[in-house]
This record gives C-alpha cells, sequence and structure tokens, in this order.
C-alpha cells in the first residue's frame, strides 16, 4: 500500500512538473542596430519578463542598419540555443530564409517594427503603421508650406518596407499643396549621412524651404547641417522621425518643427506578448499596431 502511494505520489509529481515546464518559454529577441530607439525596445522586453515568471530572453543586436550577415547569424545562433520562439526587428527581407530554417525547427516568429513582404512565415506583427505615421509627418507639412516650396528628403534605407512606407505616406500627406521635391538622399539611417546629405540638398538648393527625414539619426544629422548653413531658422522647415537619436535637443533648440513620435516600448511588449501566448497556444492577432503620434516642442515633454 505505501508502496503504492509512493508511486502515485512520484507520478502526481512527475506531471506536476511536466505541467510547469510547458509553460516556462524561452525566446530570443534581436534588434538592428544600435541607437536608442532599439534600447529602450530591449529593455521593455527585459521588464516584461522580469513581471512574467518562466519567460525566459535571450537578446541580440546587429551593428548597423544593412548588418544582414549579422542578423542571420543571430537567428541561427538562437535556434542553436533552443529558442520557442524569436521576436526581431528585421533589417532586410533577404533573412526571410533563415527565419524559414528556424519555423522548420519549429521556432514561432513576431515581427516587430518593420514587415517583411511576401512573407507568411511570421505569427504576428506589432508595429507602427508607418505609412500613416508618414501621413502625420505630411500633414504637418501642408500646413507650414505653401505652393512653389521646396522640399528635400533624406531617405532611410530603400526597399525597407517600414522606411518607404514613411516617404511614401509622408507624400500622400502632402497632397494638396505645390511643393517641389528638389532632392531625395539615402542616409541608411544615420546620422553621419543625413549630416551629407543635408548638407548636399543645401548646398545644390540655396532656397530649400524644408526637409523631411525618415528616421531619427538622419533628423539629428540634418540639424546640425541647417544650423551649419546658418539658416533662417523662422522660414525653414525640419521635421523628422522617431523622436529619438538627438532629436528632442534639436526640437528644444528650434532647429527642428516637428517629428513623428513611436512607441518603442509598446512595440516591444506587445510583440513578445504576442509571441509567448502564440507558444503557449493561445490566439494573437496577425497585426497589432502600436501607434503614432506627432511630436513638437510644445508638446514632447509628454513623449519623453
Amino acid at each position: 500500500m505505501r508502496l503504492r502511494l509512493f508511486l502515485v505520489g512520484l507520478a502526481l509529481a512527475a506531471a506536476t512538473a511536466g505541467s510547469a515546464k510547458a509553460e516556462d518559454v524561452k525566446i530570443g529577441f534581436i534588434t538592428k542596430f544600435p541607437v536608442p530607439f532599439f534600447a529602450t525596445m530591449e529593455n521593455a522586453a527585459k521588464t516584461y519578463a522580469e513581471a512574467n515568471p518562466g519567460v525566459d530572453i535571450i537578446y541580440g543586436q546587429g551593428t548597423s542598419a544593412t548588418d544582414i550577415e549579422g542578423q542571420i547569424a543571430l537567428i541561427e545562433s538562437m535556434v542553436t540555443r533552443g529558442v520557442q520562439g524569436i521576436a526581431l526587428t528585421p533589417v532586410d527581407p533577404t533573412v526571410a530564409p533563415a527565419l524559414d530554417k528556424a519555423i522548420a525547427a519549429g521556432v514561432k516568429i513576431v515581427l516587430m517594427d518593420n514587415n517583411i513582404p511576401d512573407w507568411d512565415g511570421r505569427t504576428a506583427l506589432a508595429t507602427t503603421d508607418n505609412y500613416n505615421a508618414g501621413k502625420i509627418a505630411g500633414q504637418y507639412l501642408k500646413t507650414v508650406l505653401t505652393d512653389g516650396d521646396t522640399l528635400g528628403i533624406l531617405e532611410g534605407v530603400p526597399g525597407v518596407p517600414s522606411l518607404d512606407d514613411r516617404v511614401n505616406g509622408m507624400l500622400d500627406g502632402l497632397k494638396g499643396v505645390d511643393v517641389t521635391i528638389v532632392g531625395r538622399g539615402t542616409t541608411n539611417c544615420t546620422e553621419e549621412l543625413g549630416i551629407n546629405v543635408a548638407e548636399d540638398l543645401l548646398t545644390a538648393n540655396p532656397d530649400l524651404k524644408a526637409i523631411y527625414a525618415a528616421c531619427g539619426p538622419p533628423a539629428a544629422g540634418a540639424a546640425q547641417a541647417v544650423k551649419n548653413a546658418k539658416k533662417d531658422l523662422d522660414e525653414f522647415v525640419l521635421v523628422g522621425f522617431d523622436f529619438c537619436c538627438g532629436e528632442e535637443e534639436a526640437l528644444t533648440a528650434g532647429i527642428e518643427d516637428a517629428t513623428v513620435a513611436q512607441f518603442p516600448a509598446k512595440m516591444a511588449e506587445l510583440g513578445v506578448d504576442a509571441l509567448v501566448k502564440a507558444i503557449r497556444g493561445e490566439k494573437v492577432d496577425s497585426l497589432i499596431d502600436s501607434g503614432a503620434a506627432l511630436v513638437t516642442k510644445a508638446s514632447m515633454a509628454q513623449f519623453k
């Protein structure tokens, strides 16, 4: 009798242990490159893990906005380390084959920040609606520009859907004002290229009225170029995107007029939560919008 009770107790203990283990989740969290925006996302993921016992997160980050090989290596490494899911901000559509291999190994994928076009392997996408967010910038520009004004555009990484959407959305929001686009330059979302492209635009177009930057670091770079060019800040218009990486200082100084804020902490939290729920067999929405808002010097305190 005692032996039977002992064996029953062992069986119950094993079942309980198995149940607890099934609830534990090990995931990977990969961001593109080291800027405050992605640091905020990683910190939010850490906060989520601290608040949710049983969620273990391994972190990884690329070196630049074009570090495709680095991100592929991180994906492969995390699969080898036995993660059940990966939440990542894809640096480029060409990482899709590495994600397909991860899925074949039983790993679920949640994309954050930007989608991979024509790839249906993701469980969910947690992102800003970048096209609509770009429209916010364009609608602001529409209020401060008039027919005949000139505009230069600092693009991010052409071919990355979220960054292209920010430009196309801006152009859509600007419709109704006859503005001439005098130049568009690639910045790879870096401050250095932001300075260089903005300087080229300002030099080639002495009467340039406005610049729109599709990423935070190039917006800060453009602010430096505008300052160096000694433009009349009451007349010149600079609009950015991200509200990060020096934009707060540019807004405070009156060089940048407005930017579009995303909510990276919310994006990361929603992305990780969707991944954890999917791994545990719960239903999740395939598209999760984390929102965006216009930021000016007068309103920026509420977005810090």
